[in-house]
């Protein structure tokens, strides 16, 4: 697994939701992207992969929320 799929925990989809898996893997990709470029400036890299961590918790959260 790369580091963007550890980050996110993209092995993590108890109810194998596709939306999940898309959310998870865009994230993973993003941060791995980020990751490749750290050496330019370690603070804003990790800042950067925080808010794509945060941003896909919020999403799957979403998206595996039950519809009022």
């Amino acid at each position: 697994m790369t580091k963007g799929e550890t980050l996110v925990r993209k092995s993590f989809n108890p109810s194998s939701n596709p939306d999940v898996e898309e959310i998870k893997q865009r994230a993973a990709d993003l941060i791995d992207c980020i990751e490749a470029h750290k050496d330019k400036d370690p603070r804003l890299s990790a800042l950067a992969i925080t808010s794509f961590e945060e941003g896909a918790m919020w999403a799957v959260k979403l998206v595996t929320t039950e519809s009022k």
